[in-house]
């Protein structure tokens, strides 16, 4: 079950606003860091991914596990909202 997602975004990024649609569209909240407007929390997101590339989208479940999907990658993401 997901407690929460964050999606780690730029304003030229053209997958970033496909997966805010796609999880806009299944009907799942989740929270936007632009890095545009946050230079200051590109490191954590490339902590979490080891990539330098957006969106970088962490699923974070009840028990606190991650799932970290960096790209347009649905065949990844979809499953972690099940």
């Amino acid at each position: 079950m997901v407690k929460n997602i964050t999606v780690f975004t730029t304003d030229t990024c053209a997958y970033c606003v496909m997966v805010k649609r796609f999880l806009q569209v299944k009907g799942v909240e989740y929270e936007e860091i632009n890095l545009d407007e946050h230079p200051e929390r590109r490191n954590e997101a490339f902590a979490l991914s080891g990539q330098l590339t957006v969106p970088v989208t962490v699923v974070t479940q009840h028990d606190n596990t991650k799932e970290i999907v960096v790209g347009y990658n649905l065949s990844r993401l979809a499953p972690t909202l099940a």
